[in-house]
């Protein structure tokens, strides 16, 4: 699972400009990523050393008390419990305030780790300015500029030097059959915004005498793992409900509803994501999508409260055209219609989520995928780079949870994204990938080769 880095602090420090700073390297997430907007809610920041997902709470506005507003305290305290560390942004321009004591003295009763950062700090002689910050109790601080990327670096160092190191696909090397079968629980996160209709699904799925139900409570005070066995297989439904204990206030509540989702889709391998088909598609909708995309997860897109659109043809007909456009970068996405709450369409689901799960595990022959490749080379020839084309060599199959193709090439760097989706939608058609999605990774090999030598008499 990909660790969860919370950036808090008061607004106006720097925030969105460190959130830009330090995911600079996905901006497809933040700018381009299909179907999710600028808001800059969450991102990835890739380095050598890993991975992780940056989540940007908001801003602390508290009322003239002082007090934390509802909404402020429900958001600080999902940060607090599902976040893997803390990031605490001060302003070094402003000077430390009331408010800074707050929130430190909030972060010093979790058991997270926390980082502190000072912002606008642009050099190390206004580090001397910016002392005043120790009487935060939260030493060491880093003194950066999110702007002008002073300290960044550093600051990217302690963060990796605290979350634990997570493996890329890509670096383990040929799968294991029979290490892939040991595992046989289907994880299946419900996910999507607060009173969607999660719970009365769970309830739809497991409340009946037909399946084998047992509880068992999951890492945080809301969120439910539920193991069931159903049709011969075992099934683990990764629920978010609940969010609404937490705060009342609807500003802040879709915002928290979206954070857990987020976090329920790392786990999972096929996500669900359920759309109110009364209020239609929304930008945390689209979030939601836009995570299980980006982790190649599995994906099923259920319209559930169908019911509410009954006799409404021109309603259910602009929907479904507003969820044909928002998921256009992943078209292979299953599509079903439900209503929870009156069980229409829940015995769809399941087999669904079967049907992706058993591609999403699916090997593909060596011999076969590379015939397929030639085909697919024949068909649209690779382009010329500087006056050099492109030469692709061979690929093989190195992972499944998704069905993971290298491809060797000899310049990888120069293989626009237009190509590499030719050769992802060519590939998945032609080994039968209707529902799942298939991972490329283009490598770098060279096209020399060494001449044998000759054998001495």
């Amino acid at each position: 699972m990909i660790p969860m880095v919370a950036i808090v602090g008061r607004p106006n420090v720097g925030k969105s400009t460190l959130f830009n700073r330090l995911t600079k390297s996905r901006q497809a997430l933040v700018d381009d990523f299909p179907g999710v907007t600028r808001d800059r809610l969450y991102g990835r920041v890739d380095r050598d050393e890993g991975s992780f997902t940056l989540v940007d709470t908001g801003g602390f506005d508290p009322p003239e008390d002082m007090e934390f507003a509802p909404a402020v305290h429900a958001q600080i305290e999902l940060a607090l419990e599902e976040a893997d560390l803390i990031l605490f942004l001060a302003d070094g321009r402003a000077g430390i305030s009331p408010m800074d004591y707050e929130v430190a003295d909030k972060l010093r009763k979790t058991n997270k780790p926390v980082i502190t950062a000072v912002n606008k700090v642009d050099g190390y002689e206004h580090e001397a300015a910016a002392g005043e910050f120790h009487a935060l109790g939260l030493d060491p601080l880093h003194f950066i500029s999110s702007a002008h990327g002073y300290g960044v670096n550093g600051l990217l160092d302690e963060i990796f030097g605290i979350l634990p190191p997570m493996a890329e696909p890509e670096e383990q090397g040929e799968f294991d059959p029979e290490a892939e079968e040991a595992e046989i629980t289907i994880r299946v996160a419900l996910a999507g915004r607060p009173n969607v209709g999660k719970s009365s699904m769970v309830n739809a799925l497991v409340g009946g005498n037909r399946v084998v139900v047992s509880d068992v409570a999951g890492t945080t005070r809301d969120a439910v793992d539920t193991p069931f066995s159903f049709g011969g297989k075992e099934y683990l439904l990764i629920d978010t409900a609940g969010i609404r204990r937490q705060g009342k206030v609807k500003s802040k509540l879709e915002k928290a509803g979206v954070f857990r989702s987020l976090r329920a889709v790392d786990r999972c391998h096929v996500a669900v994501c359920l759309i109110d088909a009364g209020e239609g598609v929304t930008d945390s909708d689209l979030r939601v999508i836009g995570q299980a995309v980006e982790n190649q997860r599995g994906l099923v897109v259920a319209l559930n409260k169908w019911d509410l659109l009954k006799g409404k043809p021109e309603a259910q007909k602009k929907l479904k055209k507003d969820l044909e456009y928002a998921l256009r970068f992943a078209p292979w996405a299953p599509v079903i219609t439900t209503s929870a709450l009156k069980g229409q369409g829940v015995k769809n689901l399941l087999p669904t989520v079967n049907q992706v799960f058993n591609e999403y595990n699916k090997r593909l022959p060596t011999g076969q995928l590379n015939r397929y490749l030639e085909d697919a080379l024949a068909k649209h020839q690779p382009p010329m780079v500087k006056g050099r084309r492109l030469k692709f060599y061979y690929a093989s199959q190195v992972a499944v949870r998704p069905p993971t193709v290298v491809i060797m090439v000899n310049n990888p760097e120069r293989v626009h994204f237009s190509y590499r989706r030719f050769l992802i939608n060519e590939l998945r058609g032609a080994v039968g990938l209707t529902v799942s999605p298939l991972k490329l990774i283009l490598k770098e090999r060279s096209g020399r080769r060494t001449k044998p030598k000759k054998r001495r008499s």
